[in-house]
């Protein structure tokens, strides 16, 4: 037997508690409305399409995949609201590249081997990218407690930690 329930209508509660906010993405201003217990990991993806922000752990800041820039610091957007992001500067993986040319990172990460699936690799470049910015001569020590919060599934962290390496030889220069 086929049971056919009806459509529920939203009670409108959502957009009740919601708040429009402005976000500065990637050096762009974006306004969007949000709920205050709404994380940016979902406003990035759902709301502004900037999907190279992935979900892994749903919100328990276990893999470190949903990483992004805050205020040049590695973030874990799945457990940061997005109101709290208010007035910072938020980078995610869609601004490193430029036009056809990849950012440094990508290129190690790319001739070092360290991509496989490629699902933690934008979290894994932009923790690499904060570290970076603050020592590009990060030792090996330094670069594998970095990344010591961003789960990779499909590689032994060797290749990682060889092109993050590799891009600090000439970074920023």
């Amino acid at each position: 037997m086929l049971f056919i329930l009806p459509l529920l209508e939203k009670s409108g509660e959502d957009e009740v508690n919601q708040r429009r906010i402005n976000l500065k993405i990637n050096g762009m201003d974006h306004e969007v409305n949000v709920r205050p217990d709404e994380v940016l990991l979902d406003v990035l993806r759902e709301k502004l399409n900037y999907t190279g922000t992935k979900r892994g752990c749903d919100g328990t800041g276990e893999c470190g995949t949903c990483t992004v820039l805050i205020d040049g610091r590695a973030v874990y957007s799945c457990l940061f609201l997005a109101m709290d992001a208010v007035g910072k500067e938020i980078t995610t993986i869609e601004y490193l590249a430029k036009g056809t040319g990849l950012h440094e990172i990508q290129k190690a990460f790319l001739e070092c081997g360290a991509v496989q699936c490629g699902f933690c690799t934008p979290g894994m470049i932009l923790t690499a990218k904060a570290l970076l910015d603050e020592n590009p001569e990060a030792t090996e020590t330094e670069i594998k407690e970095a990344i010591r919060g961003n789960l990779c599934r499909c590689t032994g962290y060797v290749k990682i930690v060889e092109a993050i390496r590799r891009a600090g030889e000439n970074y920023g220069k």
